[in-house]
């Protein structure tokens, strides 16, 4: 059971996409960070029971490891969140690729701008290496879109438009999913994203599906 959660196809520390790759270097700072804090701690702890009561000095104690350690472990992870979140930013781009994503128990319903009178149900297509904003709202209750191996996850909300930037490194498919709770079924509530070589993508805006 415990295996089930290293599936590659949903794994966001499998990167395969710029977005994925920033927000899986963070996950891995995290995991560091809260694992030297752990041994950190661990260490206090063992000290604190070897040491004989007289020898501890508490005013040290409560300065350095109460107030100095903490705000600089807060200090430099609120840093390097500004930074990943900065880097997370879209920017434009002149090969920026626009579709629309509609949700709705238990289906994704796709748009594209280059394809005005196409859609596609639970099947995002996108060219690879190209970035893609993705335009997400919902016609019922809230969503979530998610492809980890692309991109972090973004809620389609009632009534609002959020934008998301996504971007494939190479061709293949890439699992996505609602994982926002959204009564029975959304377990199920999932759609592939496909991305296409140059060929494959001018294929597919000329109207030959795959």
């Amino acid at each position: 059971m415990l295996l089930a959660g290293c599936e590659e196809s949903l794994s966001a520390v499998h990167p395969a996409g710029p977005a994925a790759a920033v927000i899986a270097q963070l996950w891995w700072v995290l995991l560091g960070g809260a694992t030297a804090i752990f041994l950190f701690v661990a260490a206090l702890i063992v000290l604190a029971w070897r040491r004989p009561p007289a020898e501890t000095e508490e005013r040290r104690f409560v300065i350095w490891l109460g107030l100095a350690f903490p705000m600089t472990v807060l200090a430099a992870l609120l840093a390097y969140g500004l930074v990943v979140g900065e880097r997370l930013l879209p920017r434009a781009t002149p090969d920026l690729v626009r579709v629309h994503a509609e949700a709705r128990q238990w289906a994704w319903r796709f748009l594209y701008d280059d394809l005005p009178r196409l859609e596609t149900n639970n099947v995002l297509h996108i060219p690879a290496d190209r970035p893609v904003d993705v335009a997400i709202t919902t016609v019922d209750v809230v969503h979530g879109f998610w492809v980890p191996r692309l991109a972090g996850k973004l809620d389609a909300v009632p009534g609002h438009v959020n934008v998301l930037r996504i971007e494939a490194d190479a061709p293949g498919r890439y699992e996505g999913l609602g994982s926002e709770f959204n009564g029975v079924g959304y377990r199920d509530h999932r759609f592939t994203v496909i991305a296409h070589d140059d060929a494959g993508w001018r294929a597919f805006l000329q109207g030959e599906r795959p």
